[in-house]
Formats: C-alpha cells, sequence, structure tokens
C-alpha cells in the first residue's frame, strides 16, 4: 500500500493486486501501454490520456508527471514511511541543530552571518583559520541564526561554541 499526495492537496490510498490497481479502494480498470521509459498512454473510462514523467527523485520519493498538458507534483510513502510516521520516528532524519562549535583550535577570519538570518543547509557561516589553512564552516541544516558568539580575529579553541540556532 502507498500513501500518495498530489499538488500538496490531494491525498490517495493505493495499492496493486495481481496487476490491478486499487485507488481508495476501488479497482481501477485502465488500459496502460508504454510508450518508452518515461511516457505512457492511458485509456480509463473511455477518456484517453498522455503521461509523462518529468522529474523523479528515488530517495525523496518524489515525482513531477505530466498528463494531458497539466503538471503535477506526487509524493508517495510506502508502508515503511506510513509505519514510521505512526511510531513518531519519521522525524529522525530531519536534521536539528542547535549550535555550532569549532571544529578544532584558530582564529576566525570572516563571518558571513549575522543575528536572525535564515540560513540554509551548505551556506557559508565563518572562515576559519587553522595551521595556516583556511576552512570555510557551512551549515548543517536550515536554520535561523538566533546568536554570533564571534567576530573576525576571534581565537577559538576546539569544542567552543561559536553560534547557536
Amino acid at each position: 500500500m502507498h500513501q500518495i499526495k498530489v499538488n500538496d492537496k490531494y491525498n490517495y490510498e493505493a495499492d496493486s493486486n495481481e496487476n490491478v490497481l486499487i485507488i481508495n479502494g476501488v479497482k481501477i480498470l485502465a488500459d496502460i501501454k508504454h510508450l518508452n521509459t518515461s511516457s505512457l498512454h492511458i485509456i480509463h473510462n473511455l477518456q484517453s490520456y498522455n503521461a509523462e514523467v518529468i522529474s523523479f527523485n528515488q530517495a525523496e520519493k518524489t515525482a513531477e508527471i505530466k498528463i494531458n498538458n497539466n503538471i503535477y507534483s506526487i509524493s508517495a510513502k510506502d508502508q515503511f514511511d506510513i509505519l514510521l510516521d505512526k511510531l513518531g520516528l519519521s522525524s529522525l532524519n530531519a536534521t536539528k541543530v542547535s549550535e555550532i562549535k569549532a571544529p578544532m583550535p584558530g582564529m576566525v577570519l570572516k563571518v558571513f552571518v549575522s543575528e536572525g538570518m535564515e540560513i540554509q543547509k551548505g551556506d557559508n557561516l565563518f572562515v576559519l583559520e587553522a595551521m595556516k589553512m583556511e576552512n570555510i564552516i557551512k551549515a548543517p541544516a536550515d536554520v535561523v541564526v538566533k546568536t554570533v558568539k564571534i567576530k573576525p580575529g576571534d581565537k577559538v579553541e576546539k569544542g567552543q561554541v561559536l553560534m547557536m540556532f
């Protein structure tokens, strides 16, 4: 069984049983013809549909599908994702960060962020010089900067809290 969400608005439960597609408990009888690796032609209830997969992200279980020139965003959860949701474990994959500590002793050369800024995962936070090498420290997750405890020229020790989110 899969839970499918279309355009972050419409929810469906889909299952297949002996080559029969079942959506929300109703058997779907359709003639489906694969045209190529990303295109299908479907006839259902005497109506014709051309479907094309525009993008597909297997890791996130998301896709964009064009059906008769209308584009739909689709996300899916399988039985394991549903079980993790029920157990409250689905949010464990989300990175929760409350602070950044110095990974090594060194001197702060540049600070790219200020308090209150919203930053994305991978954005540059600051430059730390250690052993005559400049290291750009990046954001480990999407966060809002709460406190910046450093400024250019500060010497820091390994494990010292430098920023709070």
